[in-house]
């Protein structure tokens, strides 16, 4: 039977670098508008890309669970990496399941859950919606599919990473993985391997000799290791100023209400798993990586003002309707102020959050964010990204 997943997985996997980059800027500096020097418009736009692929067998229900936690941490740290020409790189997230039962045998018991995508409520919402069940785990497989299926783009200077968990012998299935390997050394992909179990073994699987293939990093975790959250003074404080950020948000178009609702039900998703976790994402929100142009008539305006003249009036919200462009100018303007306020609230106040949950993670070491952290720092250097 189906069960629900807890939203911890891409927590893991993703956070884990969110405990020993260098963290963000001082609390006075503008985040939204980096000085213009910073900003190389000549140059071209510089990704992170990274691809997900989760083994969702039965036995995977604790990897699931600590990679899921990690998405707000990986998201804020992004937030401040820098790129080699000065710009700010956009992050996209690709996120798919292998050894499922409930998947096409057909496929190789694979499916793309996502692809790639800078949508925060949507990759969260795809995160949400993963169950468990028995399965064939062909890891090979996997890694060609996403190879294959993916836009990973031909710029050299983007930064292109697939992160592969699961805990069956790397050399399953008809596809050899050394071709995938191959295969991701053309398109300058850098595979890291996570083996949920003994780090020999993980070894004699093959494991470890995936990732080499490719320049990357072999990890090995103990899956069924609980995380640890630690409460601060702050996280309250953050939950509140959540909720009125959500009130500056005005949902346009015909998607806007559903949009705004996915919004609110990622909210209490990430909330039920942990308030830490609810923190974290709300922090993900006040940050530049969190836009909603599509459907937020902020950000949209934001992006270009032209779009007051181009929407049509049954596509504003109601309290909108009616009203003449200087006045919904006006209105928009005013929720743009209120809401860089209380973005800039949240992002001073992790500060002192950050500081706080340093000093109480002195002695503790987490397997899977250690050795994440090292694997994307190492990484990124080679691709010249810097963290403020």
């Amino acid at each position: 039977m189906k069960r629900r997943i807890n939203l911890l997985v891409l927590a893991g996997l993703l956070s884990s670098i969110s405990y020993g980059l260098p963290h963000y800027p001082g609390a006075n500096q503008d985040f939204h508008n980096p000085p213009a020097v910073l900003n190389n418009t000549s140059a071209p736009q510089q990704y992170v890309k990274i691809a997900l692929l989760l083994d969702t067998s039965n036995s995977m229900d604790g990897l699931i669970n600590q990679a899921k936690a990690q998405l707000w941490d990986i998201v804020n740290e992004f937030t401040y990496a820098r790129c080699g020409n000065h710009s700010r790189p956009q992050l996209q997230i690709a996120l798919y399941e292998y050894g499922n039962d409930n998947l096409s045998s057909r496929e190789g018991y694979i499916r793309q859950v996502l692809n790639f995508s800078s949508n925060l409520d949507e990759i969260s919402e795809k995160l949400f919606s993963l169950t468990t069940n028995g399965g064939e785990e062909y890891c090979g497989q996997v890694i060609h599919t996403s190879l294959k299926q993916l836009e990973w783009g031909k710029n050299p200077d983007d930064l292109k990473l697939v992160f592969i968990a699961g805990n069956e012998p790397f050399t399953q299935g008809k596809l050899d993985y050394r071709d995938a390997a191959a295969q991701a050394n053309e398109k300058d992909v850098v595979v890291n391997t996570i083996f949920c179990g003994d780090y020999q073994q993980g070894i004699a699987t093959q494991w470890k000799d995936g990732a080499v293939k490719t320049g990357g990093d072999y990890m090995a975790i103990d899956h069924n290791q609980q995380l640890v959250h630690i409460a601060t003074p702050y996280d309250d404080i953050i939950i509140q100023l959540n909720a009125k950020l959500n009130k500056t948000y005005v949902s346009y178009g015909y998607a806007g209400a559903q949009r705004a609702k996915q919004q609110a039900s990622q909210d209490d998703n990430a909330y039920e798993l942990a308030e830490s976790v609810a923190v974290n994402r709300a922090v993900s929100k006040s940050s530049r990586l969190y836009k909603n142009a599509e459907w937020d008539l902020v950000d949209a305006v934001e992006d270009s003002e032209s779009v007051l003249e181009e929407i049509e009036e049954e596509q504003l919200p109601k309290a909108l309707q009616g009203k003449s462009p200087q006045e919904i100018k006006a209105y928009v303007k005013q929720k743009k102020a209120e809401r860089v306020k209380i973005q800039k609230e949240i992002q001073e106040l992790n500060a002192e959050r950050e500081a706080f949950i340093a000093q109480q993670r002195k002695d503790q070491k987490g397997e899977l964010e250690n050795a994440m952290l090292q694997a994307i720092k190492k990484q990124a250097a080679k691709k010249k990204y810097t963290w403020e």
